[in-house]
């Protein structure tokens, strides 16, 4: 075991795990009043069921013995038998427990991500089902197929350091889809319930997803310090990009906007966060922050569905243009594992065909799986509350929570409880 670099890891698995709370709040900060327990519940939730998916079966169908290079074989349910101690990662050190730990917080921030695409109109327990087969059938497979050296997409030379398409064009697509089913909700309310929750949410996933795109270079390198220096620098652009969209374009700037074009800069930016320089990391957070703003503002208004927060806008818009663009500025001078170096680095526009072609495979793979699915289960499940529960808002409905227990905001006077306070009023009522 190499101690440093394990150490490494372990503070990378924390960060990682800190982006599920900070994704509930978010999205709970976005979402309007009567849904901000059910949304936070179905985002928080995850952390329980997709670690006992991951124990149970996810990590040898991630990244167990190949089977025709799109999932692994299970050969020790829940683990049973198996030596977490040995040595997963000879040339870093790292054994199968850190390696293990650091996947399984991948396996539940990503499924967390779609629930923006449903708030307000998803039953939970239909949320829940879903989520099991979607990880065993999607997830798990797209992790295989990109992340291990006999997957489908990795030997076809697909590049992604942190997931772009495992994480975010699967979380995107599958929330476009799942929008898609719903159907748009019975009364759109644009009026984000806390603001301040946006910020924060926004401030803990920026600092978790260090560990994130960092953390996936397994250990104290140059390549982790280029993943942090580019993390940085698109999340950066694209938060500034976004801002300026909206100060020419709408006249004025807004937090909400901010914080979605640093969240469109993380996600741009994952997929060749370890690949790319610090002059690809500026443009590719440029890049993405003005394709998602004018998905969401100019093309998502003219379609037929309903994705609340944008999931899909953020998360699938972003991850797609970021994955590509790896093929433009990916180059091995960050990282030797670049065998053909991207368009504006020398190497043709081999790898950019690559990378389009991995990128649809994903779409095409993720949208077929998640439609099936969705199919089959709503012939033994309801999938969408009923009107009366959708109006009431999921939080009473559902959970009988409501995430406002302030005191009513209508002021009462002293003197509307003269009898309680009779004593303290009587020196009120004497003559002069």
């Amino acid at each position: 075991m190499n101690t440093v670099n394990t150490t490494f890891l372990i503070l990378a698995t924390i960060l990682v795990f800190s982006m599920t709370p900070g994704l509930a709040f978010f999205y709970g900060g976005l979402v309007s009043k009567k849904n901000v327990v059910n949304t936070m519940l179905s985002v928080f939730v995850l952390c329980g069921l997709s670690v006992v998916l991951f124990i149970a079966v996810g990590y040898e169908l991630s990244f167990g013995t190949d089977i025709g290079g799109v999932i692994g074989h299970v050969s020790h349910f829940f683990l049973s038998g198996f030596d977490l101690n040995a040595i997963k990662d000879t040339q870093m050190g790292l054994t199968h427990a850190i390696f293990l730990a650091f996947e399984m917080m991948f396996a539940i921030i990503t499924p967390a991500l779609f629930v923006g695409s449903i708030v307000g109109r998803m039953r939970f327990n239909f949320l829940m089902v879903f989520v099991i087969f979607w990880s065993l059938l999607v997830y798990y497979p797209m992790v295989h197929m990109v992340w291990t050296p006999n997957g489908l997409l990795a030997s076809l030379g697909v590049l992604d350091f942190a997931g772009g398409t495992v994480v975010h064009i699967n979380a995107g697509i599958t929330a476009l889809l799942l929008s898609l089913f719903l159907g748009p909700r019975l009364k759109r309310n644009d009026e984000h319930y806390n603001l301040s929750w946006v910020l924060l949410g926004t401030a803990i996933l920026w600092i978790g997803w260090y560990g994130f795109n960092a953390g996936s270079a397994f250990g104290i390198n140059n390549v982790a310090l280029a993943a942090f220096l580019t993390t940085t620098i698109a999340t950066a652009v694209a938060m500034l990009t976004w801002l300026l969209l909206e100060v020419f374009l709408q006249g004025k700037p807004t937090l909400v906007g901010v914080c979605t074009g640093a969240l469109c800069g993380l996600v741009g930016i994952t997929p060749g966060t370890g690949y790319v320089t610090n002059t690809g990391a500026f443009f590719i957070g440029c890049l993405c922050a003005v394709c998602s703003y004018f998905f969401v503002n100019s093309v998502k208004p003219r379609m037929k569905f309903d994705d609340p927060l944008d999931a899909f806008g953020c998360h699938g818009v972003s991850g797609i243009i970021g994955s590509l663009l790896v093929g433009a500025f990916a180059t091995n001078k960050v990282n030797s594992a670049v065998t053909d170096n991207g368009l504006f680095y020398g190497g043709g526009a081999k790898l950019l065909g690559i990378q389009l072609l991995g990128t649809v495979i994903s779409i095409l793979f993720t949208s077929v799986v998640v439609a099936i699915i969705i199919v089959v289960l709503k012939k033994f499940m309801a999938m969408r509350v009923s009107q009366e529960d959708e109006t009431a808002g999921l939080d009473l409905s559902l959970h009988g929570e409501k995430a406002d227990y302030l005191i009513d905001s209508h002021f009462r006077d002293v003197s509307d409880y003269q009898e309680e306070f009779r004593g303290q009023l009587s020196r009120f009522n004497k003559k002069s």
